[in-house]
């Protein structure tokens, strides 16, 4: 069993940058980051294989958010610049013990991750 436990989130102004991060108390093969939204199905975000370093991204924020990894302190980070309004949500941070999560990231399901967090709010308002 690996716990998450999420922190940085906050409300911000559009334009404006918020940094998430993740402490998890294991090792897992495969991490992301998942949103959502009041009304709205959980969707991924950002995923990253912690052996490589490999990312994957959502095409919504790609080139706006880098996700990252500190594997000394087995956490994960979650940098993300020129927030939307529409990049209110919800965050949560996901873990899976194998890397077929990330495989399935960008066409998969919330299901494919196996330990989760318990959120962060971001709001971006206009």
């Amino acid at each position: 069993q690996v716990q998450l436990v999420e922190s940085g989130g906050g409300s911000v102004q559009a334009g404006g940058s918020l940094r998430l991060a993740c402490a998890a108390s294991g090792y897992t093969y495969c991490m992301g980051w998942f949103r959502q939204a009041p009304g709205k199905e959980r969707e991924g975000v950002a995923a990253i294989y912690t052996g490589g370093g490999t990312t994957l991204y959502a095409d919504s924020v790609k080139g706006r958010f880098t996700i990252s990894q500190d594997n000394a302190k087995n956490t994960l980070y979650l940098q993300m610049n020129s927030l939307k309004p529409e990049d209110t949500a919800m965050y949560y941070c996901a873990a899976d013990p194998y890397t077929v999560a990330c495989r399935r990231f960008r066409g998969g399901s919330p299901s494919d991750f196996t330990y989760w967090g318990q959120g962060t709010q971001v709001t971006v308002s206009s």
